[in-house]
This record gives structure tokens, sequence and C-alpha cells, in this order.
């Protein structure tokens, strides 16, 4: 018999407990090839903690993950981590404001913020095809400052593609963009998302309007438990989203789009 690949995430009993607090509570999740998720959730469920985890910054308490088939204690997660390519506000924060697109790009092969030293013609080479798998190669050459918010996360997603990780995430993506600039850069991800050969992607966010057409399945968390899981079908439905956000909800779909209606209490 051929043997199954191995999960490019599996999360097992996954518990983070911080000064008698518990953060994550038993959490397990496996994602598998031609898969891209969504993870949804109030405030303070969870969803930034799980994030810190799977980068290696915050050790569980118990329980196993893997990426791969290679389990989180027993190999060198700062080799794991180069397979999950992780894109967050805290890195947009921290880059240079006169550094050029194509050097954060670079940064992200050593995983610093603001490049060191004059990198080589191969080397920009390699950030400005980067940039030009995610439709930024005209930004090559224009400092930080200078970016839209729409273009710095393309920038960070290129950033990230540095190392072809098997799977990338997006930690809420869309925050401070305006509506234009919002389905402009979702419009992009659902392209993204197309490619035969991209990585996996997840996409945390607060609002089900993000979740486009590619994502096939959804973790809601609530409370640092998983509240839902599996395809979009069995998640993402009135009942459990009210249930998720405590309040009555009503879930509709038009032209391959999801909305959500907020009920009034009865």
């Amino acid at each position: 018999m051929a043997r199954q690949p191995s999960p490019i995430l599996e999360i097992s009993d996954l518990c983070v407990v911080r000064g008698g607090t518990q953060i994550l509570d038993h959490l397990s999740w496996t994602i598998q090839k031609g898969e891209h998720w969504a993870i949804l959730g109030p405030n303070g469920s969870g969803k930034s903690s799980l994030l810190s985890a799977l980068a290696g910054y915050l050790t569980p308490t118990s329980g196993t993950f893997s990426v791969l088939g290679e389990t989180f204690g027993n190999s060198d997660w700062r080799d794991l981590r180069t397979h999950l390519g992780i894109v967050s506000a805290t890195v947009a924060s921290m880059v240079p404001p006169e550094e050029p697109a194509a050097y954060t790009v670079l940064s992200g092969k050593t995983a610093q913020i603001g490049l060191w030293g004059t990198p080589k013609r191969k080397e920009l080479q390699e950030a400005e095809a980067l940039l030009e798998s995610v439709e930024a190669a005209h930004l090559a050459t224009r400092p930080w400052a200078f970016l839209s918010q729409g273009e710095k996360q393309r920038v960070l997603i290129a950033r990230s593609l540095i190392h072809k990780p098997r799977m990338l995430v997006l930690d809420e993506p869309c925050a401070g963009l305006d509506p234009i600039a919002r389905e402009h850069f979702l419009a992009f991800l659902s392209r993204m998302i197309e490619r035969v050969k991209g990585p996996a992607v997840t996409l945390v966010t607060h609002h089900v309007e993000e979740i486009i057409a590619g994502f096939t399945h959804a973790l809601l968390i609530k409370n640092g438990k998983p509240h839902a899981i599996g395809t979009l079908e069995l998640t993402l439905r009135s009942s459990v989203l009210s249930q998720l956000f405590d309040h009555p909800l009503q879930l509709s779909k038009s032209a391959g789009r999801y909305r959500l209606k907020i009920e009034q209490d009865a």
C-alpha cells in the first residue's frame, strides 16, 4: 500500500496554562494537503495564543503538535518553523520606515527585522520574483513608509514565502484596510489560493465576509477550546455562530460571499 502523506499540521490535545489561567484547552486540529482554513472566534478566545504556539514562542503545557510529521520537542523548531509562514501586524510595526520592499522580503531569510548589509544582485532578483508572485513587483524599491496597508500585507506575504512554506498563516490581514482596499486584497488572496502548487492558507479573522471562495474548512475557537471544526458547510451556520459569539446571528451567503446579520434580542 502507498504510504499516506503526513498532514501539513497536526495538533493533539494542546493545552497552554499560564499563571493558573487555561489559555488553550485540549485543542486538536489537523490540516491536510489541499485544505485552506479560516480561524474564527471572539476576542480573547485563544486565536493569538494558538499562533504563538505554532511559531514556537509559547511552549505548550501538554499535548503535541507536528509539522509534516516532525514533532515539536523532538525536532529543532527553528527549522520546522520555516514550513510555516506567519504574517502578523507585529512584524509590520517593526519594519524600518526607510527600508525598500525588496530588502524587507529578504529579511525573512534570516527572520530578522531590518536587513543588514547590502544584498547581492542574485538576492535582489529572488526578492523581485517573490514580489511578482504576490502581484507587487512594482514595489521593489519603494520604502516601507510609503506603502499602503494593503501593499504592506503583500510584501509581508512575499517575505514569508522566501522559505517556500507549506502553510501560510495570515493573522487578520484586512485590519486597517478601507472597504476598497479590503476587496482588492481579498481578490488577490483568492487568486493565490487557486494556485495548484501554493501553500495551504489559514486566515485568522473576526469577519465571515473575509472567508472567500477557496477556503474549505473552519476552526471556531471559544474560551481556548474548539467550538466547531470541519468543513465550511458544517461550521458556518447561524446556530453555531450564535453560540460562538453568545448573540443571535443570522448567516447568509450570496454570490459566494458570506454575510452576518446581528439579530435583535427577543
